[in-house]
């Protein structure tokens, strides 16, 4: 299943990410792609919100992960930019992150073939006239899940 939407300015990112939250509130693996200052981070920013969080909401290029707590709920945010090497990620315990109630948001994850698990969830960013080109693409069942209360939320 996929979705594509087109989105213009930082707050509607960010208020596309609070949407997208109700479609990840039971957990998933998502993978962000994009160049850099594609605004992955800001949607991440709007799915946190979403989720309850209000503190500040950077991106983790330097510690690789940034984790957040919600109620019944683990976030993650990942940012793989700096990695060298997929086997850094071993070293560092990825796989303990990726459990059936944890929300996994992954910037960059192509620096993390062949260790990290699938995705349930693509969301892929480009560059279009003054905005952004949002392209969403159901890679399992719970991303198929995703993609239709994301579908009706938007609609609705």
């Amino acid at each position: 299943m996929r979705m594509e939407k087109e989105i213009y300015g930082e707050e509607a990112m960010e208020s596309l990410g609070e949407t997208l939250s109700k479609a990840l509130k039971d957990g998933g693996v998502v993978y962000l792609e994009g160049d850099l200052g594609m605004g992955k981070t800001t949607l991440v920013r709007g799915v946190l919100r979403g989720l309850g969080y209000q503190g500040p909401v950077k991106s983790p290029t330097y510690t690789i992960v940034e984790p957040y707590e919600f109620d019944g709920l683990e976030a993650y945010h990942f940012d793989l930019y700096r990695v060298g090497n997929a086997e850094e990620l071993e070293f560092m315990g990825i796989r303990d992150y990726f459990t059936i109630g944890s929300l996994c948001l992954i910037e960059w994850a192509e620096m993390g073939r062949g260790v990290l698990p699938e995705a349930d969830l693509v969301i892929s960013l480009q560059l279009i006239r003054q905005g952004r080109h949002v392209s969403f693409i159901a890679q399992s069942e719970k991303g198929n899940v995703a993609l239709n209360v994301l579908g009706e939320a938007i609609t609705s």
